[in-house]
């Protein structure tokens, strides 16, 4: 066992959040306030603890992916359902500010843990729930994960090209986006109470969340009556707005109003293209949006990658090439924003990660972190500050 990690100095020092999260939506809500300087205690299941200990890929015997997840933070093993070990929860509530779980509904009340309960024992106390479908309406009681929540929420209907099957995003933005409107809850949650004193419940679903980053395919259909569906990389209301073929690659483009049109057209040695009658409104683009994008690779095809960037950059034209994973991780952009950083894990070495991509000024955006915690890592730790020895 050993001693609790050096907490991240931020606007969230002093505040301690209890975590019962697991896998991907909760934890990460947690890793956010962890970064933002919150004590992170992680409770897990004795001998198992969290599932994504046992989701690769592995780097050894360690979960990479959990210890992307769960950097700074403390971990404890409680059975929530052993008197004890409720007893020990309870007494970490005692100074606990944030309780964070993502059970599905009803869980919570069942180990007579809920928000009634909670709350009536420790009135400061905020409780977030982060869930498939949320606490109340017809699939409450239903199980979720990011995918089922992707597919209902819309989102993958929006996702990949015409006629191509069913595809998900790349990254598990059901989950993500979960897990930030959940700390977004939090802190409003943080704010009131320091008017008021009180407590807050926050329910966040997943599904939920899916259907307020609906945006433009929302207001689309809101406008039209018509049901979007993929466009590949296109923007669906603005044009051009996507990947175009180079001789060696594709890369995007997006002129986002008539005059970095008029720039574009000069730019690729088409100065007329924006006195087309087809081109001469964004609208009218829109409308001829596949003709205008053979006259635009057409252009592209008598040049590289590299070569076009460097002249759409130097004609003030917000374009960028199609990073994969490797070239994102040499970005020099990325490295000056300190968006990877590294944790120093005992078993594996250093691990690198996502970054906290929140600058705040006056405070410290350090290049390494606490690593993820072993399961149980901190028992001895925290119950010594439970002891009555610690309080005196």
């Amino acid at each position: 066992m050993t001693d609790t990690p050096d907490p991240v100095q931020g606007p969230l020092s002093g505040i301690r959040v209890i975590d019962l999260t697991r896998v991907l939506a909760g934890p990460y809500c947690t890793m956010v306030l962890a970064d933002l300087g919150a004590d992170v205690i992680k409770v897990e299941r004795p001998g198992i603890g969290d599932d994504a200990r046992h989701i690769g890929p592995f780097i050894g015997k360690k979960s990479a992916y959990f210890m992307s997840l769960n950097r700074g933070k403390q971990s404890i093993a409680l059975d929530l359902k052993d008197e004890s070990d409720r007893d020990i929860l309870f007494q970490l509530l005692e100074s606990a500010d944030v309780l964070v779980e993502n059970y599905r509904a009803g869980t919570m009340d069942k180990l007579g843990l809920g928000w009634d309960v909670l709350s009536a024992r420790f009135p400061k106390l905020i409780f977030a729930a982060v869930s498939g479908f949320g606490q109340t309406g017809p699939y409450a009681q239903k199980p979720a994960y990011d995918m089922v929540v992707q597919a209902m929420g819309g989102i993958m209907s929006l996702t990949g090209h015409p006629g191509s099957p069913p595809t998900r995003v790349g990254s598990s933005i059901g989950d993500i986006t979960a897990g930030l409107f959940t700390t977004i809850g939090i802190n409003a949650a943080l704010f009131e109470r320091q008017q008021t004193g009180k407590g807050k419940f926050v329910d966040v679903s997943m599904l939920d969340s899916q259907v307020a980053i609906l945006e433009n395919a929302l207001a689309r259909y809101t406008a039209t009556g018509e049901v979007p569906g993929p466009l590949g990389a296109r923007h669906p209301s603005i044009t051009p707005f996507e990947a175009f073929a180079t001789s060696d690659g594709h890369i995007v483009i997006a002129a986002g109003n008539d005059v970095l049109f008029r720039r574009l057209g000069e730019t690729l040695g088409l100065a007329g293209l924006a006195d087309d009658a087809r081109y001469g409104s964004n609208t009218a683009r829109c409308d001829h949006a596949s003709e205008l994008k053979i006259e635009i690779e057409t252009a592209l095809a008598a040049n590289t990658c590299t070569a076009w960037l460097e002249a759409l950059e130097a004609a003030g034209i917000p374009s960028g090439p199609i990073n994969n994973i490797e070239q994102v991780l040499s970005d020099p952009q990325v490295a000056a924003r300190n968006m990877i950083v590294t944790a120093a894990d005992p078993d594996v070495g250093k691990v690198r990660m996502g970054g906290n991509p929140i600058k705040l000024s006056g405070v410290a955006d350090p290049a390494t972190r606490a690593p993820a915690p072993g399961l149980d890592e901190h028992r001895d730790a925290i119950l010594a500050a439970l002891s009555p020895q610690a309080e005196e």
